[in-house]
């Protein structure tokens, strides 16, 4: 089964075609810089746009920097505030005229592992943590999707959110090496695993690319492994919506 998935981030819209039994692309990938302040309607025009550009006009999924129930947005990450209470779902098929499935992006990103990478096959509790711009988190139980699970959005110290301590964006934000950033990280993985005991932890987002160079600063008990589907753990989990 082929079917279009769409990854909206901070920075960036990036879809492809994937086919949903393999978990591989069939196409490239295309990529479609967020509209400046990642409003509701310019989005949902690049969504449009994404469509056009594959030529394509079956069901679509969507992963979204949001915690999304029944299809509303009942969170912002790294996009517009006025998403919150916005029926996501109505919004991209209005624009796009077809049926469109819309979950958290953390929790599309943690399918493709969980189906085709790092995850697969992992009994228990299995929580994917992607670090980037911010901090997502995808919970898993015996490869059941546990929905929305937001980690990074706890009150931390002086932050707001502990995604504002931990994430990539805070390493680039505040010039740290990998090594000083890492500690930070290995602060918040010692509350969720405090707070979960999870079987398995995997990391994703672009620092999992680097994980050789920090890795000896993670001293969770908890074995954490990198991500393997990488940038496309995002366009192939939201294809896996529709299946």
């Amino acid at each position: 089964m082929e079917v279009l998935g769409i990854d909206v981030g901070g920075s960036g819209i990036k879809g492809a075609i994937v086919n949903t039994e393999t978990g591989q692309l069939v196409t490239e990938r295309h990529r479609i810089p967020t509209p400046k302040g990642a409003k509701p309607d310019d989005v949902a025009q690049e969504i449009k746009e994404m469509l056009e550009h594959f030529q394509w006009t079956g069901k679509v999924g969507v992963g979204f920097p949001a915690v999304i129930l029944n299809g509303v947005a009942k969170s912002a990450g790294n996009i517009h505030k006025s998403w919150i209470d916005t029926n996501v779902v109505e919004l991209f098929k209005q624009y796009t005229g077809v049926d469109c499935i819309v979950a958290n992006d953390a929790d599309v990103a943690g399918l493709a592992e969980m189906n085709f990478g790092a995850g697969k096959g992992q009994k228990g509790l299995v929580l994917m943590i992607t670090a980037g711009t911010g901090l997502g988190s995808g919970a898993f139980y015996n490869g059941q999707l546990i929905p929305n699970f937001e980690l990074g959005t706890f009150p931390y110290k002086d932050y707001k959110k502990v995604e504002h301590y931990a994430a990539d964006s805070a390493r680039k934000r505040d010039k740290l090496s990998l090594k000083d950033w890492s500690k930070r990280l290995n602060k918040f993985l010692k509350i969720i695993e405090k707070m979960f005991m999870p079987n398995l932890i995997i990391l994703g987002g672009g620092s999992s690319k680097k994980m050789d160079q920090f890795k000896e600063n993670i001293t969770v008990k908890t074995k954490i492994v990198p991500a393997e589907m990488l940038n496309n753990a995002g366009i192939v989990g939201a294809a896996m919506l529709c299946k």
